[in-house]
Order: structure tokens, then sequence, then C-alpha cells
């Protein structure tokens, strides 16, 4: 249980941890990677040779460490925690292995002066308060979906029924469950975990759901990223036919009921998760603007599913702005610009707005929003990758 000295501890950890606190994340991964493989396929290798992950986990642990008192305070971060784990399945046999290193970490990073064995214990107490609320939270989750029509809990045989070439790097798969039963509906927004072995290795990732909920069939919609393992085995590997092993959806990323007149904004790949949400606006008629970058026309994926889309809405705008002036037509050349938003975005600035794409852009677009004086509470964004804070 943790008691008030152990909270004492903790919190006088939390200099050491904003100065150091990604060397004990790196340290941590590197422990509990190498001695428990078992946990390997729920990391991506890309997101720890970048540091992505490290940076998210250090991150999470210094939030945690701060408002220790007061857990409410982290706001969405634990949402997002759970949905993540939930799409790729993580367990409760799979806390303690993370607590074990994470401890193994704390002492051997920062010493034993400093990481005494009054501290370890102090850490060790707050690790289990916070692995018992996950726990509670993806087991109600879990519960939810196999309990849902059309749900089911763990991996479930899919067929793909369809592969299309949606831009020169983005390809859509359309999955269909081999059983032949139906299929959980979602929110616009969600996400769904594969569970795939590439070159003998278990994988695990998750993918926005880039169609709208049907109760029948599911659609992902994969950028080939140089290097990605599963990026680029479900480009070249996966054909018609195959069958993936996916997990229910999940996230919180999601399209919240309103009034307010909707904002989408997508760089890039991000496009997937907010085409089930201009399909949700057209579907209540609630106003809606689209704003779509990339980097050229080539890689400008669904464009005319959404002008059709846009056409058929008496409320919807969209507009596009493509980096290279190519020969497919855009609203705008160059990168995102204050002038650019501030000309596309509806007055008065009441507005909802969803923005995803590269953490870089996403981070671009929360201050130009804040600039032209949208609430921070009508912001709303995703990460593709860990999550981290988004300056």
């Amino acid at each position: 249980m943790l008691s008030e000295q152990h909270r004492d501890l903790v919190k006088a950890t939390v200099p050491l941890l904003e100065a150091g606190g990604e060397a004990l994340t790196r340290h941590f991964y590197g422990i509990m990677l190498d001695e428990y493989p078992q946990v390997r396929p729920l990391f991506n290798q890309a997101h720890q040779a970048s540091g992505a992950q490290p940076r998210a986990l250090a991150n999470g642990i210094l939030q945690y460490a701060r408002h220790i008192d007061h857990l409410e305070a982290l706001g969405p971060l634990v949402g997002q925690v759970v949905n993540k784990h939930v799409s790729l399945q993580v367990l409760p046999e799979q806390y303690p292995i993370v607590g074990t290193c994470l401890l193994r970490a704390i002492r051997e990073v920062l010493g034993a002066e400093v990481a005494t064995d009054a501290v370890i214990a102090a850490w060790a107490a707050a690790y289990q308060q916070l692995a018992d609320l996950l726990i509670g939270a993806e087991g109600d989750v879990y519960a939810a979906a196999a309990a849902a029509p059309g749900g089911w809990r763990g991996a479930r045989s899919f067929q793909v029924s369809r592969k299309v070439t949606e831009s020169d790097e983005i390809v859509s798969l359309y999955l269909q469950p081999a059983d032949g039963g139906p299929v959980m509906g979602f929110q616009p927004g969600q996400y769904i975990g594969l569970k795939l072995t590439v070159d003998g290795q278990e994988v695990r990732r998750n993918y926005s759901l880039s169609a709208p909920s049907n109760g029948a069939t599911y659609r992902i919609s994969v950028k080939r990223e140089p290097g990605g393992v599963v990026s680029n085995f479900l480009h070249d590997s996966v054909a018609t036919g195959a069958t993936l092993e996916l997990f229910p959806p999940a996230g919180d990323f999601i399209l919240r009921p309103g009034s307010r007149p909707l904002v989408l904004i997508s760089g890039g790949v991000g496009i997937t998760p907010t085409l089930p949400m201009l399909h949700a606006a057209h579907e209540q008629g609630r106003p809606v603007t689209f704003l779509h970058f990339a980097r050229s026309g080539r890689v400008h994926a669904f464009r005319d599913w959404v002008d059709d889309l846009v056409v058929r809405h008496a409320q919807a705008r969209r507009f596009y702005c493509h980096e290279e002036n190519g020969a497919a037509q855009a609203d705008a050349y160059g990168r995102l610009s204050p002038e650019l938003l501030e000309r596309w975005l509806p007055a008065p600035r009441d507005v909802d707005a969803y923005f995803v794409g590269p953490p870089s852009f996403m981070g671009h677009v929360k201050r130009l929003l804040g600039d032209l004086d949208v609430p921070a509470g009508q912001m709303h964004w995703e990460f593709f990758g860990p999550a981290a804070a988004l300056d």
C-alpha cells in the first residue's frame, strides 16, 4: 500500500526524473527487451531506436510522480495508455515484468546512494498502485469488447477481402472475419490492433480504422515507412485472401457529440482517422471544415472520396495544401502557415478541432489554433506512436 512516506519519497525523485528520466527509461527498455523476450512483440523497435518510446515513458513516469497525490490531474494520459495497451492486448501477468525491470533500472541508473532501499520500496508501492489502476481499467475495456455485439477478446482471424492502392505510399486492406460473424462497431477515430508473424518473429501494431463502422468489415490504410518492418510486410507480402489476427477496436481519440462546427486537420497518413469523422459529420448534418496537408498529389490519398462526400454535404468545406507544386491541383502550396489557417478556419473560432499527423505538424497546428483563439479544451489530437507531451 502507498503510504504518505512513499509519496514523499516518490515526489522527491521528480528533479532526478526531470534531469535524467530518458536515460533511466532507455536502460529500463534495454533490460526488459533483452531478458524478457515474451514482451518484445508489444514494442515497436523503430520507436526504440528513435528514442520516441523512452521519451514517452519518461514523460509518463514524470507526470505520474508529479501528480501522485492527485491522479485525476493526469487527465487524458491514463485513457491513452489504457487504450494503447488494450489495442495490443497487454495482460495483467506482464505488469510484474515491467515493475521488476523499472525498479532495477532506477537502482542501476541513480545508484544505490540515491536509490536507497527506502526509495526503491516507495517506487515499488507507487508502481503497484499504477499497475492496479491500469489493470482494472483495461479489464473493464476487455470485458466490454467481449460483451458487445460482434465483439471478442484476444485475437480473432480476419481475411483480406480487398487490397487497394490509395497513393504512392498508402495501401488499404479490407478485412472480414474468417468465422463469417458480425464485427463490433467503433467510434470514428479509433484504431485496431494486429498480430503478425514477420520473419519468424511475432509483432503487434495498431492502425486507425479508415472507413465508417458497418458491423461487417474493417478497413485500415497503411503508409509504407522506410525500413518499417510491418508496413513493408503489409504492402509487399500480404495479398487478398491472406489471414490476419486482429484485436478489438480501441482508442480514446474519438469524435465527441456536439453541435459546434467541426474542424478536421490532417497531415499525410494522419488523414485515416479523420475519414470516419468526416462521414459522421455528413450523417449528422454538422458543419465541418476538412483540411489536409500532403507532400504532393502523388501521396495525397482519399481525395476523390473526400470530394464526393463534401459535395453531398451542404455544410462541408474542404481545402488541400501540397508542399510541392506538381501536376495535382491544390488550394495552396507550401507548408502550413498562420495566414493559411486563419483564412480557412471558420469564424467565429468556437469550433471543435481534431488534428492528426507527425508530432511536429501537430505541435505546429496546436500553437496556431491557440494563437487564433480556439479554446484549448476544444482541441483534440492523436499520436501514431508512443504518446508523449505535445509542445
